[in-house]
C-alpha cells in the first residue's frame, strides 16, 4: 500500500492550500482516511478525518477554514483536505493516513509553510 500526498507549499497568512493523497496498491476497501500534522518541536497531531461514508470530523484548531473530502472509486482512494483562512501556527508537515484492513498507514509528508 503506497500513501502519495501532495498540494503543500508556502502561502500567506489568510492563503489556501488544497492537499491530496492518493491511497493505491491495495485490493481491499478503505475505511477512515485523514490528515495529521506535525509543526516543528510539537507532537503530531490529528487534524481531520473523514469515514468511509464521508462523515467527517476535525480538530478544533481548524473547524470552519479546513475541509475534508475523499472520491472512492473501484480504482481510486483520494482524501483531500481544502485549507481556507491559513494561519502561521498552521505551519507544519501534514500526513495522510488511511485505515485498510487493521492496519494504518501513513503517506510521507507534504510541508505547509504559513508565511508573509
Amino acid at each position: 500500500v503506497q500513501l502519495q500526498a501532495s498540494g503543500g507549499g508556502l502561502v500567506q497568512p489568510g492563503g489556501s492550500l488544497r492537499l491530496s493523497c492518493n491511497a493505491s496498491g491495495t485490493a481491499y476497501s478503505v475505511a477512515n482516511m485523514g490528515w495529521h500534522r506535525q509543526a516543528p518541536g510539537k507532537q503530531r497531531e490529528p487534524v481531520a478525518i473523514v469515514t468511509s461514508g464521508g462523515t467527517p470530523e476535525y480538530a478544533d484548531s481548524v473547524k470552519g477554514r479546513f475541509t475534508i473530502s475523499r472520491d472512492n472509486t473501484k480504482y481510486t482512494n483520494t482524501v483531500y483536505l481544502q485549507m481556507n483562512s491559513l494561519k502561521p501556527e498552521d505551519t507544519a508537515v501534514y500526513y495522510c493516513n488511511a485505515d485498510i484492513g487493521n492496519l494504518q498507514y501513513w503517506g510521507q509528508g507534504t510541508l505547509v509553510t504559513v508565511s508573509s
